[in-house]
């Protein structure tokens, strides 16, 4: 038995609040159990700076932070520096985003997903990518309402779920205590058609064998059906 009395193979409660901000084209408060993420997105009618003039593409980006009071103590606002963690997770979020986009069909558009953690309790990044999803594509369809984007550039859905050996059992969906004791520790990003994006998998302790890599896997890829099932 889990710490919350949950089966191994069973998520959290997971709830998709959507259009929550009211200023932003794509808004969804993200609750994977005790974890709370606001995630907006917004766009600007031109392609990144650094982009070739000669490409016809968008392009999709992340920020993300964890709120001073998210956490049991007060994180330190990243103000002026990133740490290592926050650029590595931004990171992680905009290449997901980016597998599931036609660019091409975007157009000279860039579109950034901001991802703020409430209160954390394990999965804050995958519930971001969950979140960002959701976002992107409540500001894609404002964007065809408005004419001005012709065509849906969102090639399928994509979720992301946590998941890893705890206690040598293979459990997904981790909460903040089994994550911080976990023999293994895994972040899996997945379409719908079940192609991966993001298989991050690091052995904490002793490493682990190909049979638990592939149970880890399994009980991700029905988890992430399960949330594109909520979309």
């Amino acid at each position: 038995m889990r710490i919350d009395g949950r089966a191994n193979n069973e998520i959290r409660k997971i709830t998709f609040t959507k259009n929550y901000v009211k200023h932003a084209k794509g808004s969804v408060l993200v609750e994977f159990g005790d974890t709370k993420v606001l995630v907006c997105a917004s766009v600007e009618e031109s392609k990144p700076k650094w982009m070739p003039k000669d490409e016809k593409r968008g392009w999709v980006t992340a920020e993300y932070s964890l709120l001073p009071a998210s956490t049991n103590v007060r994180c330190q606002r990243e103000r002026t520096k990133l740490s290592g963690r926050t650029q590595e997770i931004q990171r992680l979020i905009g290449r997901s985003l980016r597998a599931c986009v036609d660019l091409e069909k975007l157009g000279e558009r860039t579109i950034t997903i901001d991802a703020d953690v409430i209160q954390a309790d394990g999965g804050t990044r995958v519930a971001s990518i969950c979140g960002g999803y959701i976002a992107l594509c409540e500001l894609i369809q404002k964007l065809k309402e408005e004419g001005s984007l012709p065509e849906n550039p969102i090639i399928e859905p994509i979720a992301a779920i946590s998941a890893g050996i705890v206690d040598g059992n293979a459990v997904v969906d981790l909460c903040y205590d089994e994550d911080s004791s976990a023999q293994v520790d895994s972040n899996i990003v997945l379409t719908r058609s079940g192609k991966i994006i993001e298989f991050q998998s690091t052995a904490e302790g002793d490493p682990f064998s190909k049979e638990q890599m592939d149970e880890i896997f399994s009980l991700a890829k029905n988890a992430i059906n399960e949330i594109i099932s909520m979309y």
